[in-house]
């Protein structure tokens, strides 16, 4: 039976983008992304992430960064997730704010003004969302970055081992599938991200596929992973 998202979040922590220093292929590692925060010192750099969860991300960054001008603001569908980073020991409205949030809903009162980040992190969230809600979604985070700023993703590719995995009855549509517990995931290629994000008039610096090959030694298992890792920038006017 396929594992829980969160799980799955969790598996990947090690090489994700914001979430690893160690992994430097094809990844955005975090010296680069203190690096691309320090030189922001004498100005405001204000980041969004999508499905914070309970602050796997979001607390990492602002005890590594020492920017007093960063500010995150991090939003979950779960009340209960955003209570435990509320309650966390580091969590500092002077430096974050989290709050509950569906980013599918379409007249959802948000707590920053139009184009005012600069990154958004989007980390195994749209592949919850049911496709025909993708694209709108995509389009509303993008019209909240500023000219210049930039979406960071990494989610499901397509015939990644957790999809090959689901058994008979699991699959609701054309990739996309019902987990045990309820919750949903899409798997996608690299063409179908590009028109979303395109049609979001984001423009593409990085749109690639890491395959990695895990080996649970103990049960002898090759699991054969597949993600799709983007960077999208919105153009300057």
């Amino acid at each position: 039976e396929e594992n829980s998202s969160l799980l799955e979040k969790a598996e990947c922590i090690e090489f994700h983008s914001f979430k690893s220093v160690n992994d430097s292929h094809r990844s955005f590692d975090q010296p680069a992304v203190n690096m691309q925060f320090s030189q922001k010192y004498n100005t405001s750099f204000t980041v969004l992430e999508v499905g914070c969860g309970v602050g796997n991300t979001v607390f990492p960054v602002l005890k590594t960064n020492k920017n007093p001008n960063l500010f995150i603001y991090c939003c979950d569908f779960s009340s209960n997730a955003i209570d435990i980073v509320k309650a966390h020991s580091d969590y500092d409205q002077k430096r974050c704010h989290a709050f509950v949030h569906d980013i599918t809903a379409e007249n959802c009162e948000i707590p920053f003004p139009l184009e005012s980040l600069d990154v958004i992190i989007l980390i195994f969230v749209l592949s919850a969302i049911s496709p025909e809600k993708m694209q709108g979604v995509v389009s509303r985070l993008a019209s909240y970055l500023k000219p210049g700023g930039t979406l960071l993703f990494r989610d499901y590719g397509r015939y990644d081992m957790a999809q090959l995995r689901f058994k008979n009855g699991r699959c609701l549509s054309a990739n996309f599938y019902v987990r045990g517990d309820g919750t949903r995931v899409y798997f996608f290629t690299q063409d179908e991200l590009r028109t979303i994000f395109k049609q979001a008039h984001l423009h593409e610096k990085e749109n690639i596929v890491d395959r990695r090959l895990q080996v649970n030694r103990g049960r002898q298992l090759k699991m054969y992973r597949v993600w799709i890792q983007c960077k999208y920038i919105k153009p300057l006017l």
